[in-house]
C-alpha cells in the first residue's frame, strides 16, 4: 500500500511504504488519515499545501486556490490529488529490477542474408527493369551511347554515370568498357 509523508515545507511524497528516517506521525495512506493529520493545521496551510503541487507536473491541470470551502473539501481534493503520485510509485516499483542482477546486454543481431550474385551475370536484373534494359544495350558489339542511355532511362548524364560505376561494375562485377567519340560522344559497352 502506498503511504504518502509530508514535510514541514507541505511537500508530498509517496513512496512503496513508510520510508526509513520518516516520521509516522507525518504520513498518511488514505482520506481519513489524511483528515485526523491536518485536523489541527490551520486552514491556510491546506491552501499551502494545495498551492505547493497544484501546476507542477503532473499536477498540471490543477489551479492553486485562495481558500477551499471547508476542511472536509480541502482533504477530499488533497486527497485525490496525490493518487496521481501512487500510481508513479507503482509503475516504478514494477520496473525497478533487483540490485543483485546485473543489466543484460541487447542481444547480437543476426547476420544478414547473403545474396550470391555471379559476376558478369545480367540475370541479376529483372526482366524489364530500366537496369536490365540498359545491360541489354550496353552489351550490343557496339555498345550504347551515353545519349542512347538517357533517352531510354530518363536519367541524367551523372546518374547513368553512377549507375556504370556503381551497380555494373562494383556490385556485378561486369567488366565495361568506356569510350569516347568525337562525334558521339560517350559510349560504354559490356566486354564478355
Amino acid at each position: 500500500m502506498t503511504t504518502f509523508t509530508i514535510d514541514s515545507e507541505n511537500n508530498i511524497s509517496a513512496n512503496a511504504g513508510l520510508p526509513a528516517g520518516a516520521d509516522e506521525s507525518q504520513s498518511f495512506r488514505n482520506q481519513k488519515e489524511l483528515a485526523n493529520l491536518t485536523a489541527d493545521w490551520p486552514a491556510s496551510r491546506l491552501v499551502d499545501t494545495w498551492n505547493s503541487f497544484a501546476g507542477v507536473t503532473p499536477f498540471d491541470d490543477l489551479k492553486p486556490v485562495k481558500k477551499f470551502t471547508n476542511r472536509e473539501i480541502a482533504v477530499e481534493r488533497i486527497y485525490k490529488a496525490v493518487q496521481r503520485l501512487a500510481a508513479n510509485v507503482a509503475q516504478q516499483a514494477a520496473h525497478v529490477a533487483p540490485a543483485s542482477e546485473k543489466a543484460k546486454k541487447n542481444p547480437a543481431k543476426p547476420k544478414q542474408r547473403q545474396t550470391k550474385r555471379t559476376k558478369g551475370d545480367s540475370r541479376a536484373a529483372k526482366d524489364g527493369s530500366k537496369k536490365a534494359e540498359v545491360i541489354e544495350l550496353m552489351s550490343r558489339k557496339s555498345g550504347a551511347a551515353l545519349d542512347e542511355i538517357m533517352k531510354l532511362t530518363g536519367w541524367q548524364a551523372h546518374t547513368v554515370r553512377g549507375f556504370v560505376s556503381g551497380t555494373l561494375i562494383k556490385k556485378m562485377g561486369l567488366a565495361v568498357e568506356s569510350h569516347r567519340s568525337e562525334e558521339k560522344g560517350r559510349f560504354y559497352r559490356i566486354v564478355r
